[in-house]
Protein backbone atom coordinates (compact mmCIF):
# COMPACT_ATOMS: atom_id res chain seq x y z
CA UNK A 1 0.00 0.00 0.00
CA UNK A 2 1.30 3.45 -0.90
CA UNK A 3 2.13 5.85 1.93
CA UNK A 4 1.45 8.85 -0.33
CA UNK A 5 -0.99 11.27 1.26
CA UNK A 6 -3.91 12.77 -0.68
CA UNK A 7 -3.26 16.13 -2.31
CA UNK A 8 -4.44 18.99 -0.15
CA UNK A 9 -5.25 22.53 -1.26
CA UNK A 10 -7.43 25.05 0.52
CA UNK A 11 -10.63 25.50 -1.48
CA UNK A 12 -9.52 22.59 -3.71
CA UNK A 13 -7.50 25.10 -5.75
CA UNK A 14 -5.59 23.27 -8.45
CA UNK A 15 -7.01 19.89 -7.40
CA UNK A 16 -8.40 17.87 -10.30
CA UNK A 17 -11.77 16.52 -9.15
CA UNK A 18 -12.92 14.96 -12.40
CA UNK A 19 -12.93 15.19 -16.18
CA UNK A 20 -15.24 17.14 -18.45
CA UNK A 21 -15.70 17.73 -22.16
CA UNK A 22 -17.84 20.84 -21.77
CA UNK A 23 -15.44 23.75 -21.48
CA UNK A 24 -11.73 24.44 -21.54
CA UNK A 25 -10.65 27.40 -19.42
CA UNK A 26 -7.10 28.42 -20.32
CA UNK A 27 -6.44 30.96 -17.61
CA UNK A 28 -2.82 31.61 -18.52
CA UNK A 29 -3.64 32.85 -22.02
CA UNK A 30 -7.19 34.08 -21.42
CA UNK A 31 -9.07 31.69 -23.68
CA UNK A 32 -12.41 29.93 -23.13
CA UNK A 33 -13.90 27.22 -25.34
CA UNK A 34 -17.17 25.29 -25.22
CA UNK A 35 -16.91 21.76 -26.63
CA UNK A 36 -13.85 22.88 -28.62
CA UNK A 37 -15.43 26.06 -30.00
CA UNK A 38 -13.78 29.35 -29.07
CA UNK A 39 -16.17 31.57 -27.16
CA UNK A 40 -15.34 34.43 -29.55
CA UNK A 41 -16.75 32.44 -32.47
CA UNK A 42 -19.84 31.36 -30.55
CA UNK A 43 -20.65 34.91 -29.46
CA UNK A 44 -20.38 36.12 -33.05
CA UNK A 45 -22.40 33.35 -34.66
CA UNK A 46 -24.52 31.36 -32.16
CA UNK A 47 -27.38 32.33 -29.86
CA UNK A 48 -28.07 31.03 -26.37
CA UNK A 49 -30.44 28.34 -27.60
CA UNK A 50 -27.79 26.96 -29.93
CA UNK A 51 -25.09 27.04 -27.25
CA UNK A 52 -27.38 25.27 -24.79
CA UNK A 53 -27.96 22.51 -27.34
CA UNK A 54 -24.19 22.23 -27.85
CA UNK A 55 -23.57 21.85 -24.11
CA UNK A 56 -26.31 19.25 -23.60
CA UNK A 57 -25.90 17.17 -26.74
CA UNK A 58 -22.19 17.58 -27.47
CA UNK A 59 -22.47 18.95 -31.01
CA UNK A 60 -23.84 22.05 -32.67
CA UNK A 61 -27.38 21.42 -33.91
CA UNK A 62 -28.49 21.22 -37.52
CA UNK A 63 -31.10 23.77 -38.58
CA UNK A 64 -33.89 21.24 -37.98
CA UNK A 65 -32.51 20.19 -34.60
CA UNK A 66 -32.21 23.80 -33.47
CA UNK A 67 -35.73 24.61 -34.60
CA UNK A 68 -37.14 21.62 -32.71
CA UNK A 69 -35.14 22.42 -29.56
CA UNK A 70 -36.13 26.09 -29.65
CA UNK A 71 -39.78 25.11 -30.12
CA UNK A 72 -39.63 22.96 -26.98
CA UNK A 73 -38.21 25.85 -24.97
CA UNK A 74 -40.83 28.28 -26.24
CA UNK A 75 -43.67 25.86 -25.52
CA UNK A 76 -42.82 25.53 -21.81
CA UNK A 77 -42.49 29.16 -20.73
CA UNK A 78 -45.84 29.39 -18.93
CA UNK A 79 -45.60 28.76 -15.20
CA UNK A 80 -47.90 25.93 -14.00
CA UNK A 81 -50.77 27.06 -11.79
CA UNK A 82 -49.47 25.33 -8.65
CA UNK A 83 -46.06 26.96 -9.02
CA UNK A 84 -47.61 30.35 -9.68
CA UNK A 85 -49.58 30.07 -6.46
CA UNK A 86 -46.37 29.44 -4.57
CA UNK A 87 -44.73 32.42 -6.27
CA UNK A 88 -47.60 34.73 -5.40
CA UNK A 89 -47.49 33.58 -1.76
CA UNK A 90 -43.81 34.42 -1.29
CA UNK A 91 -42.71 37.43 0.77
CA UNK A 92 -41.93 40.33 -1.56
CA UNK A 93 -38.85 41.54 0.27
CA UNK A 94 -36.50 38.80 -0.84
CA UNK A 95 -34.03 38.47 -3.68
CA UNK A 96 -35.31 37.15 -7.03
CA UNK A 97 -32.79 34.31 -6.98
CA UNK A 98 -34.37 33.16 -3.70
CA UNK A 99 -37.78 33.10 -5.37
CA UNK A 100 -36.24 31.13 -8.22
CA UNK A 101 -34.79 28.59 -5.81
CA UNK A 102 -38.10 28.20 -3.96
CA UNK A 103 -40.21 27.75 -7.08
CA UNK A 104 -37.80 25.11 -8.41
CA UNK A 105 -38.49 23.15 -5.23
CA UNK A 106 -42.22 23.57 -5.79
CA UNK A 107 -41.87 22.31 -9.35
CA UNK A 108 -40.10 19.23 -8.01
CA UNK A 109 -43.05 18.48 -5.75
CA UNK A 110 -45.37 18.69 -8.73
CA UNK A 111 -43.30 16.32 -10.89
CA UNK A 112 -44.56 12.74 -10.53
CA UNK A 113 -41.37 11.56 -12.24
CA UNK A 114 -39.08 13.59 -9.99
CA UNK A 115 -36.66 10.76 -9.21
CA UNK A 116 -36.03 9.83 -12.84
CA UNK A 117 -32.44 10.87 -13.60
CA UNK A 118 -32.08 9.02 -16.84
CA UNK A 119 -30.38 10.97 -19.62
CA UNK A 120 -33.53 11.84 -21.58
CA UNK A 121 -35.52 12.59 -18.44
CA UNK A 122 -32.88 15.04 -17.22
CA UNK A 123 -32.89 16.86 -20.56
CA UNK A 124 -36.70 17.09 -20.45
CA UNK A 125 -36.61 18.53 -16.93
CA UNK A 126 -33.75 20.87 -17.84
CA UNK A 127 -35.59 22.16 -20.90
CA UNK A 128 -38.60 22.90 -18.74
CA UNK A 129 -36.60 24.75 -16.08
CA UNK A 130 -34.54 26.65 -18.65
CA UNK A 131 -37.77 27.84 -20.25
CA UNK A 132 -39.30 28.79 -16.89
CA UNK A 133 -36.35 30.57 -15.25
CA UNK A 134 -36.98 33.92 -17.01
CA UNK A 135 -40.71 33.65 -16.33
CA UNK A 136 -40.16 33.05 -12.62
CA UNK A 137 -37.65 35.84 -12.05
CA UNK A 138 -39.56 38.45 -14.02
CA UNK A 139 -42.91 37.49 -12.49
CA UNK A 140 -41.46 37.81 -8.99
CA UNK A 141 -39.89 41.15 -9.85
CA UNK A 142 -43.23 42.55 -10.95
CA UNK A 143 -45.14 41.06 -8.01
CA UNK A 144 -42.76 42.61 -5.51
CA UNK A 145 -43.45 46.00 -7.10
CA UNK A 146 -47.22 45.53 -6.90
CA UNK A 147 -47.59 44.73 -10.62
CA UNK A 148 -49.13 41.75 -12.35
CA UNK A 149 -46.72 39.40 -14.13
CA UNK A 150 -46.55 39.66 -17.90
CA UNK A 151 -47.30 36.40 -19.71
CA UNK A 152 -44.45 35.06 -21.87
CA UNK A 153 -44.63 35.17 -25.65
CA UNK A 154 -43.86 32.20 -27.83
CA UNK A 155 -42.91 34.27 -30.87
CA UNK A 156 -39.79 35.74 -29.21
CA UNK A 157 -36.32 34.36 -28.63
CA UNK A 158 -35.18 33.43 -25.15
CA UNK A 159 -33.47 36.81 -24.65
CA UNK A 160 -36.26 38.82 -26.28
CA UNK A 161 -38.93 37.14 -24.16
CA UNK A 162 -36.98 37.68 -20.96
CA UNK A 163 -36.79 41.43 -21.57
CA UNK A 164 -40.40 41.57 -22.77
CA UNK A 165 -41.63 40.09 -19.47
CA UNK A 166 -39.73 42.81 -17.60
CA UNK A 167 -41.56 45.75 -19.20
CA UNK A 168 -44.30 44.45 -21.51
CA UNK A 169 -42.54 45.95 -24.53
CA UNK A 170 -40.64 43.93 -27.10
CA UNK A 171 -36.97 44.99 -26.84
CA UNK A 172 -34.93 46.66 -29.54
CA UNK A 173 -32.76 44.18 -31.48
CA UNK A 174 -29.55 45.63 -30.01
CA UNK A 175 -30.85 45.13 -26.48
CA UNK A 176 -31.87 41.54 -27.13
CA UNK A 177 -28.49 40.90 -28.75
CA UNK A 178 -26.70 42.31 -25.69
CA UNK A 179 -28.63 40.00 -23.36
CA UNK A 180 -28.13 37.02 -25.66
CA UNK A 181 -24.38 37.71 -25.65
CA UNK A 182 -24.39 37.73 -21.86
CA UNK A 183 -26.33 34.46 -21.74
CA UNK A 184 -23.85 32.80 -24.11
CA UNK A 185 -20.82 34.04 -22.19
CA UNK A 186 -22.10 33.01 -18.76
CA UNK A 187 -23.50 29.63 -19.81
CA UNK A 188 -20.57 27.45 -18.79
CA UNK A 189 -17.25 27.70 -16.97
CA UNK A 190 -15.91 24.29 -15.97
CA UNK A 191 -15.98 23.23 -12.28
CA UNK A 192 -17.05 26.57 -10.82
CA UNK A 193 -18.54 26.57 -7.32
CA UNK A 194 -22.22 26.20 -8.26
CA UNK A 195 -21.52 23.58 -10.90
CA UNK A 196 -19.43 21.51 -8.51
CA UNK A 197 -22.07 21.84 -5.78
CA UNK A 198 -24.73 20.54 -8.18
CA UNK A 199 -22.47 17.65 -9.17
CA UNK A 200 -21.95 16.68 -5.52
CA UNK A 201 -25.73 16.61 -5.02
CA UNK A 202 -26.43 14.48 -8.09
CA UNK A 203 -23.53 12.15 -7.24
CA UNK A 204 -25.54 11.07 -4.19
CA UNK A 205 -28.21 9.88 -6.67
CA UNK A 206 -30.50 12.71 -5.71
CA UNK A 207 -32.96 14.25 -8.18
CA UNK A 208 -32.27 16.87 -10.85
CA UNK A 209 -34.29 19.58 -9.11
CA UNK A 210 -32.31 19.16 -5.88
CA UNK A 211 -29.07 19.56 -7.82
CA UNK A 212 -30.35 22.78 -9.38
CA UNK A 213 -31.53 24.09 -6.00
CA UNK A 214 -28.06 23.36 -4.65
CA UNK A 215 -26.53 25.22 -7.57
CA UNK A 216 -28.80 28.22 -7.04
CA UNK A 217 -27.93 28.39 -3.36
CA UNK A 218 -24.24 28.38 -4.23
CA UNK A 219 -24.60 30.85 -7.11
CA UNK A 220 -26.22 33.28 -4.68
CA UNK A 221 -22.86 33.79 -2.96
CA UNK A 222 -21.12 37.15 -3.25
CA UNK A 223 -17.94 35.40 -4.35
CA UNK A 224 -19.81 33.76 -7.21
CA UNK A 225 -23.09 34.66 -8.93
CA UNK A 226 -23.94 37.72 -6.85
CA UNK A 227 -20.70 39.39 -7.88
CA UNK A 228 -22.48 41.12 -10.78
CA UNK A 229 -24.93 42.70 -8.34
CA UNK A 230 -22.12 43.81 -6.05
CA UNK A 231 -20.14 45.16 -8.99
CA UNK A 232 -23.11 47.30 -10.04
CA UNK A 233 -23.64 48.51 -6.50
CA UNK A 234 -19.96 49.46 -6.41
CA UNK A 235 -20.29 51.47 -9.63
CA UNK A 236 -23.33 53.23 -8.16
CA UNK A 237 -21.44 53.98 -4.96
CA UNK A 238 -18.58 55.52 -6.93
CA UNK A 239 -21.10 57.66 -8.76
CA UNK A 240 -18.90 59.42 -11.33
CA UNK A 241 -15.76 58.67 -13.41
CA UNK A 242 -13.73 61.41 -11.70
CA UNK A 243 -14.25 59.70 -8.34
CA UNK A 244 -12.77 56.35 -9.40
CA UNK A 245 -9.15 57.05 -8.45
CA UNK A 246 -10.00 58.18 -4.92
CA UNK A 247 -12.35 55.20 -4.46
CA UNK A 248 -9.66 52.74 -5.53
CA UNK A 249 -7.02 54.36 -3.33
CA UNK A 250 -9.34 54.14 -0.33
CA UNK A 251 -10.27 50.54 -1.15
CA UNK A 252 -6.61 49.51 -1.30
CA UNK A 253 -5.84 51.33 1.95
CA UNK A 254 -8.75 49.72 3.79
CA UNK A 255 -8.25 46.33 2.05
CA UNK A 256 -11.73 46.51 0.58
CA UNK A 257 -12.46 44.08 -2.23
CA UNK A 258 -13.13 45.61 -5.64
CA UNK A 259 -16.06 43.63 -7.04
CA UNK A 260 -15.71 42.28 -10.55
CA UNK A 261 -11.93 42.54 -10.47
CA UNK A 262 -9.74 39.43 -10.52
CA UNK A 263 -10.47 35.76 -11.09
CA UNK A 264 -9.31 32.52 -9.49
CA UNK A 265 -8.43 31.00 -12.88
CA UNK A 266 -7.59 33.85 -15.25
CA UNK A 267 -4.14 35.35 -14.83
CA UNK A 268 -4.75 37.60 -17.79
CA UNK A 269 -7.83 39.40 -19.08
CA UNK A 270 -11.07 37.39 -18.89
CA UNK A 271 -11.89 36.61 -22.55
CA UNK A 272 -15.57 37.31 -21.91
CA UNK A 273 -15.02 40.86 -20.69
CA UNK A 274 -14.27 42.45 -24.06
CA UNK A 275 -17.59 41.33 -25.53
CA UNK A 276 -19.56 42.66 -22.60
CA UNK A 277 -17.58 45.91 -22.60
CA UNK A 278 -18.60 46.49 -26.21
CA UNK A 279 -22.28 45.97 -25.42
CA UNK A 280 -22.04 48.09 -22.27
CA UNK A 281 -20.72 50.98 -24.39
CA UNK A 282 -23.48 50.55 -26.99
CA UNK A 283 -26.22 50.37 -24.37
CA UNK A 284 -24.87 53.47 -22.63
CA UNK A 285 -25.34 55.43 -25.84
CA UNK A 286 -28.73 53.87 -26.52
CA UNK A 287 -30.19 54.85 -23.15
CA UNK A 288 -28.26 58.14 -23.14
CA UNK A 289 -26.61 57.41 -19.80
CA UNK A 290 -22.87 56.69 -20.25
CA UNK A 291 -22.10 57.15 -16.56
CA UNK A 292 -21.88 53.49 -15.52
CA UNK A 293 -19.86 52.43 -18.52
CA UNK A 294 -17.51 55.38 -18.08
CA UNK A 295 -16.90 54.45 -14.44
CA UNK A 296 -16.29 50.82 -15.37
CA UNK A 297 -14.02 51.85 -18.23
CA UNK A 298 -11.96 54.05 -15.90
CA UNK A 299 -11.56 51.15 -13.48
CA UNK A 300 -10.58 48.94 -16.40
CA UNK A 301 -7.92 51.46 -17.48
CA UNK A 302 -6.52 51.52 -13.96
CA UNK A 303 -6.15 47.73 -13.97
CA UNK A 304 -3.82 48.11 -16.96
CA UNK A 305 -1.57 50.75 -15.42
CA UNK A 306 -1.87 50.72 -11.62
CA UNK A 307 1.07 48.83 -10.04
CA UNK A 308 -1.18 47.02 -7.55
CA UNK A 309 -3.28 45.43 -10.29
CA UNK A 310 -0.41 44.87 -12.71
CA UNK A 311 1.79 43.09 -10.17
CA UNK A 312 -1.03 40.79 -9.05
CA UNK A 313 -2.45 40.27 -12.56
CA UNK A 314 -5.87 41.53 -11.57
CA UNK A 315 -8.18 42.32 -14.48
CA UNK A 316 -11.93 42.77 -14.97
CA UNK A 317 -13.85 39.49 -15.01
CA UNK A 318 -17.16 38.54 -16.60
CA UNK A 319 -19.22 40.05 -13.77
CA UNK A 320 -17.50 43.43 -14.09
CA UNK A 321 -18.96 44.47 -17.44
CA UNK A 322 -22.06 42.30 -17.13
CA UNK A 323 -23.22 44.72 -14.42
CA UNK A 324 -23.57 47.82 -16.67
CA UNK A 325 -24.92 45.62 -19.48
CA UNK A 326 -27.73 44.17 -17.35
CA UNK A 327 -28.41 47.51 -15.69
CA UNK A 328 -28.60 49.17 -19.10
CA UNK A 329 -31.19 46.58 -20.07
CA UNK A 330 -33.36 47.60 -17.13
CA UNK A 331 -32.47 44.92 -14.58
CA UNK A 332 -32.18 46.12 -11.00
CA UNK A 333 -28.93 45.03 -9.31
CA UNK A 334 -30.61 42.33 -7.22
CA UNK A 335 -32.11 40.78 -10.38
CA UNK A 336 -28.62 40.15 -11.77
CA UNK A 337 -27.80 36.93 -9.86
CA UNK A 338 -31.06 35.42 -11.14
CA UNK A 339 -30.09 36.48 -14.67
CA UNK A 340 -26.82 34.60 -14.17
CA UNK A 341 -28.85 31.50 -13.28
CA UNK A 342 -30.92 31.86 -16.48
CA UNK A 343 -27.65 31.40 -18.36
CA UNK A 344 -25.74 28.96 -16.16
CA UNK A 345 -28.48 26.30 -16.10
CA UNK A 346 -27.08 25.34 -19.49
CA UNK A 347 -23.67 24.48 -18.03
CA UNK A 348 -25.08 22.99 -14.83
CA UNK A 349 -27.15 20.53 -16.81
CA UNK A 350 -24.27 19.59 -19.09
CA UNK A 351 -22.13 18.69 -16.10
CA UNK A 352 -24.94 16.78 -14.41
CA UNK A 353 -25.38 14.68 -17.54
CA UNK A 354 -21.64 13.95 -17.55
CA UNK A 355 -21.66 13.05 -13.87
CA UNK A 356 -24.61 10.69 -14.25
CA UNK A 357 -23.03 8.96 -17.25
CA UNK A 358 -20.24 7.62 -15.00
CA UNK A 359 -21.35 8.42 -11.48
CA UNK A 360 -19.32 8.07 -8.32
CA UNK A 361 -20.26 9.68 -5.02
CA UNK A 362 -18.07 12.66 -4.16
CA UNK A 363 -16.53 11.87 -0.78
CA UNK A 364 -13.26 13.75 -0.27
CA UNK A 365 -11.04 13.20 2.75
CA UNK A 366 -10.25 15.85 5.34
CA UNK A 367 -6.85 16.56 6.83
CA UNK A 368 -7.50 16.33 10.57
CA UNK A 369 -5.98 19.10 12.69
CA UNK A 370 -7.84 18.54 15.98
CA UNK A 371 -6.57 17.28 19.37
CA UNK A 372 -4.60 14.07 19.72
CA UNK A 373 -6.42 11.06 21.28
CA UNK A 374 -7.31 11.76 24.91
CA UNK A 375 -9.29 10.03 27.66
CA UNK A 376 -12.86 10.88 28.54
CA UNK A 377 -13.28 12.67 31.88
CA UNK A 378 -16.50 12.50 33.92
CA UNK A 379 -18.35 15.78 34.06
CA UNK A 380 -17.75 16.31 37.80
CA UNK A 381 -14.00 15.90 37.39
CA UNK A 382 -13.48 18.49 34.64
CA UNK A 383 -11.67 21.67 35.56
Amino acid sequence: MSDQKPTYAKGLEGVIAGTSGLSLVEGDIGRLSYRGYNIDDLVDHAGFEEVTYLLWYGELPTADQLQAFDAKLRAQRTLPAEAERVLRALPTGGAPIDALRTVVSALALADSDVDNIGHDAVIEKATRLAALFPTIMMAYDRLRHGQEPIAPRGDLTHAENMLYMLTGTAPKPAMAHALDTYLVLAAEHSFNASTFAAMVTISAVSDYYSAIVTALGTLRGVSHGSANQKAMEMLMEIGAPDKVDAFVDNALTTKRRLMGMGHRIYKTRDPRAKHLARHAAELAQMVNDPRWFDIANRLDDMSKSHPYFAERKIYPNVEFYSAPVLYGLGLAPDLMPAAFAVSRIAGWTGHLLEQLADNRLFRPSAQYDGPAPRPYAAVDTRA
